[in-house]
């Protein structure tokens, strides 16, 4: 029986080639103008290994002009910004006044005036010290975070009864640590309802863009951190489904795929006039969540969307507009039954006796290149288009010691997440892409980043690579498996909250004035 490999996909083949550019035409330069925002302190936080707490200024101009030469270290592109201080925060021994006094004064203000948009004052008055609250609320996290970072540390000092961060697969365990609890404690997302099924409300949870429809379905159905009163949160979650939308408004073989950005840029309006937050805002403290291959490009047709909101998305591309301290990545989780048991696990280092390996289709120019050089010409580096009869794919990554993890005509590749799961230590080799979770995780130190370039190198380097290192390396994919896995159920630290305090990280970045 051949083994085909799962790669087909919208997006993935002839016509995903007619659109390669953001659909900008249809706005006036006018538009880009509104996408600054004066009344916002933009603060970005990252938990370094270096302990250094960078502002969110430097690390924009830090990640706007990356070349693809410049991505072989993560650690070194996404912890090393320039420092900037804070304009407007003093975060370290800040005193808040009451925001009940200020209510009180107005309120007593408007009974004496008694005129008929006293109510309505009040009404914004309340809302507007909800706010107040909230960003003073936010202060004291960030500051809390700021401390904790000061700890040189490979340990949190946290308790915590289910996990606590240990060890250099994080920048910092201590600083990720107080930041995860700070999340615990005080994030509150509201779900706009606005938005007929299955476009909007729904994705799927069996393909492979499995992480968009279970992240979707979770926020739906409510947990800890959604809330029903929108005065109340901190984000707002913009619930539409690309994959729907390509689902239901994509003709096949038409080439137009202007009815999505439509229908994305209409819901907007939709919830803009009935809402006061994405105005208040400008987007800002609003996201969306994609794992289809033409989800940034569907921000596109909302320019407050792509360049303010928090975009989520597995096509992490800073090539293309993708903004690591503005944006998050998430893994691409390829669930090919829906079934979440039985993912997990290889065999030990000893028994692995495959250097290297991949199989999959031809797709995009970095795979071109990786057959090209490798296929089926050598022994211990087994790359495929198609695997021989009867050998099984999984199998191949769990007797495999690293696992070849190119790009397809998109960045982002379920691979990473399926060599973690089989212990197979993941090697990426891709352009431009910003890794999953990758202002918590070190990914220096269970993967391997080979340039494009370099692809005829690849036995060299991997051979390279120590035994004691490569043990190493091997104990830790082990290690954070934990942070890609889907549970039915969410667990704390897993996959649908490591996305989370990715979006946490982002609203932190940002102080809203109403």
């Amino acid at each position: 029986m051949m083994m085909m490999m799962e790669d087909q996909r919208h997006g993935e083949g002839e016509m995903e080639h007619y659109f390669k550019k953001p659909f900008f035409s249809s706005f006036s330069p006018f538009l880009f103008v509104l996408v600054l925002l004066p009344s916002l302190v933009l603060v970005f936080l990252v938990c370094k290994i270096d302990l250094e707490i960078p502002w969110r200024t430097g690390l924009d101009k830090d990640f706007s002009s990356l070349q693809s030469s410049q991505l072989h270290s993560f650690s070194n592109n996404i912890s090393s910004p320039k420092l900037l201080e804070p304009a407007a925060l003093d975060l370290n021994g800040q005193s808040f006044p009451p925001p009940i006094e200020e209510l009180q004064k107005i309120e007593r203000e408007n009974k004496e005036a008694n005129g008929k948009g006293a109510t309505s004052r009040i009404s914004r008055i309340k809302r507007y010290s909800k706010l107040k609250k909230i960003e003073e609320n936010l202060g004291r996290a960030r500051a809390a975070i700021r401390e904790a970072a000061q700890l040189h540390n490979l340990t949190s000092i946290h308790h915590d009864p289910d996990y606590v961060p240990i060890g250099p697969i994080y920048r910092n365990p201590n600083a990720f640590h107080r930041s995860y609890l700070e999340m615990e404690r005080l994030l509150k997302i509201y779900v706009y309802k606005e938005g007929e099924h299955p476009m909007f409300h729904e994705g799927p949870c069996k393909s492979i863009y499995s992480t968009e429809g279970r992240f979707i379905h979770e926020m739906e159905k409510g947990n800890l951190y959604t809330t029903n009163d929108p005065d109340q949160a901190l984000l707002y979650f913009l619930p539409f489904s690309v994959v729907n939308l390509v689902q239901y408004l994509y003709e096949p073989n038409s080439h137009e795929v202007n009815a999505i950005g439509v229908a994305v840029s209409d819901y907007i309006n939709v919830i803009s006039n009935k809402h006061s937050f994405w105005n208040r805002s400008l987007g800002a403290d609003h996201f969306m969540l994609s794992c289809h291959d033409w989800g940034p490009r569907t921000t596109t047709y909302v320019p407050l969307l792509f360049n303010n909101s928090i975009r989520v998305l597995c096509n992490a591309n800073v090539s293309e507009g993708f903004r690591p301290s503005k944006d998050a990545s998430f893994p691409e989780i390829h669930l090919r039954t829906g079934e979440l048991d039985g993912l997990l696990g290889g065999l030990s280092p000893s028994r692995r006796p495959i250097l290297a390996f991949f199989a999959g289709r031809l797709h995009g120019h970095i795979r071109y290149l990786l057959l090209q050089e490798w296929k089926e010409k050598d022994e211990d580096v087994l790359v495929y288009d198609e695997l021989p009869s009867g050998i099984s794919y999984n199998s191949m990554l769990k007797k495999s010691r690293f696992c070849l993890c190119p790009s397809g005509y998109e960045v982002a590749s379920p691979r990473v997440v399926e060599a973690i799961y089989a212990e197979c230590v993941p090697v990426l080799i891709s352009e431009s892409y910003v890794p999953p979770f990758s202002d918590v995780l070190n990914w220096n130190s269970f993967a391997v980043q080979i340039q494009v370039q370099d692809i005829p190198k690849i036995k060299q380097i991997l051979k390279g690579i120590s035994q004691t290192q490569y043990l190493r390396m091997q104990r830790r994919v082990k290690q954070v498996q934990r942070h890609f896995v889907l549970n039915g159920t969410p667990k704390r630290f897993d996959a649908f909250h490591m996305i989370l305090h990715s979006i946490w990280l982002r609203r932190l970045n940002i102080h809203i004035q109403d």
